[in-house]
C-alpha cells in the first residue's frame, strides 16, 4: 500500500485509536491488497463486497474477523481515501449473539484455591475483584491502588478512558501479601523484566490451568472473571447503572447482556414440571 497505508496510519492516530486497532485494520488492509494484487484506490464496491464473502464462505472466518475487516476497510475508503460508503450495497455480518459463560462464586473460589504462585493468584483475584480487563489488570502500577478509598484506579481503559472500580477486603489482603514477598517498583505485576508488566499468555496458561485441576468444564478465560463479576454484582441488587460504570462500558446496552445469565430475577420461579405429582420410576 506504500503511501496509503502511512496515510491510513495517519488518519487512526489523529483520531486517538489504539495500537492494537491501528495493527488490525492495517493487517486486513493489506491482505485485501494482496487478495487482488492492486492498488486500493482501483478496487470498489463490487470487491469490497466480494472479498467479505470471501472471507465468510472460503475462509470460514468469525464473525470477530469479518467485523474487523469490514470496519478497516471502512474507515479506509470512508476516511482516507473520502469516498462515500454504501452500506446498502456492502452490509455488515450480523453478529452471532452469543451469552458470556459465568461461573459462580464457588467455581471461582475453587479455581483460585488450584493457583499455587502468588503473584498469578494475586492478578486473577484482583482481575475478580474489579471486574477488569486482563489488559487492564496487567497495566494497573503501584499507585493505582487505592487502599484508604478500597478502589482500584484503570489507567486509559477500552476507550482510552479512566475509570474507578472495586478493591475488595479479600483482594486487598492478597495484595499485601504480595506487596510484602515482591516489593514491586512500578508495574504492580512486573514480568521477570522488572520495566515491562506480566505477558497475558502467561496469565491466561495459568487460569485454564486451574480450571482444569478445579475440575471445572465451561469453557471460560481470564474474561470470564469480568463477567462473573459483574452477573454476581447484579444477583446481589446492584443496580444496573453502577455496574456499567465499574466496567467502563459507554452504553447500558452492552451491560444489560448480563440481565440474560444473572439469576437474580428468575431463581425463585419454579419450573412447571415441579408443579405436577410425582412420576412413577421408569422401567430399568
Amino acid at each position: 500500500m506504500g503511501k496509503l497505508q502511512e496515510r491510513m496510519k495517519r488518519d487512526m492516530e489523529l483520531r486517538n485509536f489504539s495500537l492494537r486497532t491501528i495493527k488490525s485494520y492495517l493487517w486486513w488492509m493489506r491482505d485485501f491488497v494482496m487478495h487482488y494484487g492492486r492498488s486500493p484506490e482501483e478496487l470498489g464496491d463490487e470487491e469490497i463486497r466480494s472479498y467479505l464473502h470471501f472471507l465468510l464462505k472460503e475462509k470460514d472466518a468469525s464473525q470477530a474477523s469479518l467485523s474487523q475487516a469490514y470496519s478497516a476497510l471502512k474507515f479506509f475508503y470512508e476516511r482516507t481515501l473520502g469516498r462515500e460508503w454504501n452500506e446498502t450495497r456492502i452490509p455488515r455480518s450480523l453478529r452471532e449473539k452469543k451469552l458470556p459463560v459465568v461461573l459462580s462464586l464457588e467455581e471461582v473460589q475453587e479455581a483460585f484455591n488450584a493457583i499455587k504462585n502468588l503473584k498469578h493468584r494475586t492478578i486473577l483475584t484482583t482481575i475478580y475483584s474489579g471486574g477488569l480487563r486482563l489488559g487492564e489488570a496487567l497495566r494497573l502500577k503501584v499507585r493505582d491502588i487505592d487502599s484508604r478509598r478500597m478502589m482500584i484506579r484503570v489507567r486509559q481503559g477500552k476507550g482510552h478512558k479512566d475509570r474507578y472500580t472495586l478493591l475488595g477486603e479479600k483482594a486487598l489482603k492478597m495484595l499485601r501479601i504480595y506487596w510484602d514477598v515482591y516489593r514491586p517498583r512500578e508495574w504492580l505485576f512486573p514480568s521477570t523484566n522488572l520495566d515491562q508488566p506480566l505477558h497475558p499468555s502467561s496469565v491466561q496458561r495459568v487460569f485454564r490451568k486451574a480450571l482444569r485441576e478445579a475440575g471445572i468444564e465451561k469453557e471460560a478465560s481470564v474474561h470470564t472473571l469480568r463477567h462473573s463479576f459483574a452477573t454476581h454484582l447484579l444477583e446481589e441488587g446492584i443496580d444496573l447503572f453502577y455496574i456499567q460504570r465499574l466496567l467502563g462500558h459507554t452504553t447500558p446496552n452492552t451491560t444489560a447482556i448480563y440481565l440474560h445469565v444473572a439469576r437474580k430475577d428468575i431463581k425463585n420461579i419454579r419450573s412447571p414440571i415441579d408443579q405436577m405429582p410425582e412420576m412413577q420410576d421408569p422401567d430399568k
